[in-house]
């Protein structure tokens, strides 16, 4: 074997060398991910910084790597074809082509960025200083790529297109939903509360809000002896006052503030004026978001206020705790009474109180009703009925079937809900027919 032959092989195997750093390279520049990077960044890696430089212009990156590993691997593919050819003839050039495949696949390819994807962070790392100088060195020639290429899709009318964008949120998201795809499950309940926490902002505190029909008050006016034995029997630290009517709310107390004044006055606790130990009422809109409504928590260091609509009119109230459980689900003391309000049948469908939220029962059971138009499952049934039903009542709607149990005065209070049959069912037709008449 001659010098040249020798040269020449050398040759071959140092392209087949570049060639598998720039596919390693371009592998592991984009499965690292950017928070990986950051984080090393932080922790003062310099190479760090130069791989979140070069993927910060992706497409005079990838341009001027797939430039590289095409030219070298052209050349070795050239290099081998001659060299086949002074030794076999015209036959040589199957042998080169035949053999070049072969290596470029297995040791230009699939090694490097099997290695790559195994050890994106490594790889990245160490290819970031070469492939820094290869970059400044090849960029012209990837630019005028560039240019061609937008050159040829102005000519074919492609050139006004664009990505659709992603919002940070939007890729948090996915980023969520993927990982616990690949965590088989184990970490669903954490992928449930992260989702949580970046709907914050677009969930309104009237949807998660207490109702006034629910809610322990206070009379200012009543006996404090009887006030005294309400507060005993009731499970929360904060009551909201009322005088004259109901809807009159002009303070909160909190149960601590009676008991000392209790302590303080052994001999005359009947006179405990409860105004004087509340505190204001703090009224927020009902189109407050969650998110809004947290940080005003904070601010204000205050866990109770009072919902009201466009005319100041009381809707409810909304706590910092019920902000907490939209996020963590439900948190529950030794004095909590226990009213979730849905109970599930051996048929497989569920007995819900019509009060109950949309947002919880698509959370508990993985469903997907609307909650645009209404916050209640019984909202979401008058809004689609358009019409106040009847005990007995049943309507199809979004893949579900609804059944009137229990109505009291013009409020739905309980029913039956049951995931719709498939359409082969054969006892679907009877539904129909049912749903028609009791719509009728």
């Amino acid at each position: 074997m001659d010098i040249v032959t020798i040269l020449l092989i050398a040759a071959i195997l140092l392209l087949m060398v570049v060639s598998a750093f720039f596919s390693g390279a371009e592998t592991a520049l984009t499965a690292a991910t950017r928070a990986q990077i950051l984080h090393m960044e932080r922790r003062g890696d310099k190479r760090a910084t130069l791989v979140r430089t070069l993927r910060k212009d992706r497409e005079r990156l990838i341009a001027v790597i797939l430039f590289g590993n095409n030219l070298v691997s052209v050349t070795a593919a050239a290099l081998a074809t001659g060299l086949a050819v002074a030794h076999y003839g015209l036959i040589g050039v199957l042998y080169a082509a035949v053999a070049m495949t072969v290596l470029i696949v297995i040791f230009a390819e699939i090694l490097p960025k099997t290695y790559a994807l195994q050890n994106p962070i490594p790889a990245a790392l160490s290819a970031a200083r070469p492939l820094s100088a290869i970059v400044a060195v090849l960029a012209p020639f990837a630019s005028a790529l560039q240019g061609v290429t937008t050159g040829l899709l102005r000519l074919f009318g492609k050139s006004g297109a664009k990505a659709t964008l992603v919002t940070p949120t939007q890729a948090l998201r996915g980023a969520i939903d993927v990982l616990a795809q690949d965590a088989a499950g184990e970490i669903d309940q954490e992928r449930k509360m992260l989702h949580s926490i970046l709907e914050l902002d677009e969930v309104e505190v009237g949807e998660i809000m207490i109702h006034r029909n629910k809610i322990e008050m206070v009379d200012v006016d009543a006996p404090i002896a009887e006030t005294l034995d309400k507060i005993a029997d009731s499970p929360f630290t904060r009551l909201p006052l009322w005088q004259g009517k109901p809807e009159n709310i002009v303070g909160i107390l909190h149960v601590k503030a009676l008991i000392q004044a209790r302590r303080k006055r052994p001999d005359n606790w009947k006179s405990i004026d409860l105004l004087t130990l509340s505190s204001p009422p703090w009224f927020v809109p009902e189109q407050t978001s969650l998110l809004e409504q947290l940080q005003a928590f904070r601010k204000r260091r205050e866990h109770f206020a009072v919902v009201v609509d466009e005319y100041g009119a009381v809707l409810g109230i909304v706590t910092l705790e019920d902000i907490l459980e939209e996020i963590v689900g439900d948190i529950a003391d030794e004095h909590d009474v226990v009213a979730r309000g849905v109970r599930s049948t051996p048929d497989g469908a569920i007995v819900t109180e019509g009060t109950v939220t949309i947002r919880d029962l698509n959370r508990q059971f993985g469903w997907k009703l609307p909650d645009d138009r209404a916050a209640t499952i019984a909202g979401l049934v008058l809004n689609e009925s358009r019409q106040i039903p009847d005990v007995g009542q049943v309507f199809l709607f979004h893949d579900f079937r609804f059944e009137i149990m229990r109505r009291q005065r013009n409020q739905i209070t309980l029913l039956k809900i049951t995931p719709h049959r498939p359409a082969n069912d054969p006892c679907e037709a009877a539904d129909a027919e049912e749903v028609r008449h009791a719509g009728a």
